[in-house]
């Protein structure tokens, strides 16, 4: 199969939020995340980019009716169990953490060293979406 031409990031994680527009402005704020695009109509985030370095996430309002929001639960619909979790590499762990950590988000695991290589920590968003962030850079391994 072929695959497409080398661009930024060929695997894009989507998240929804009931609040997708205090997500974003929280999302910037606590993780240095920067907005790419947001297109939004009466309150509502029908899609948007967020990048970090050459990556990104994609979100979008759990209120925007369409075919793939009606697949995703929230995490508060799912015991706050996850079927997947972005991962974003980060070159200062520590400064990272404390950064999400002062701005609000909830830690779930602490920052540790990581016996595959690198430090990390995981945590979760305003509403409960699972992060993980870490050094660890698996093209560099």
């Amino acid at each position: 199969m072929p695959r497409p031409p080398r661009t930024t990031s060929t695997i894009i994680p989507c998240l929804r939020y009931r609040d997708a527009e205090a997500a974003i402005e929280w999302l910037c704020r606590a993780f240095g995340f920067e907005k790419n695009a947001v297109y939004a109509e009466g309150g509502v985030v029908l899609h948007a980019q967020l990048t970090w370095g050459n990556g990104m996430v994609m979100l979008g309002s759990t209120g925007a009716a369409s075919e793939w929001g009606k697949l995703i639960a929230q995490p508060d619909e799912t015991g706050m169990r996850e079927t997947q979790s972005p991962c974003v590499i980060v070159e200062d762990v520590d400064a990272h953490y404390d950064r999400a950590k002062a701005a609000g988000a909830t830690i779930v695991q602490d920052i540790a060293d990581q016996g595959y290589g690198g430090r990390g920590y995981s945590c979760r968003d305003i509403e409960g979406h699972l992060w993980w962030f870490g050094s660890y850079d698996p093209w560099k391994a």
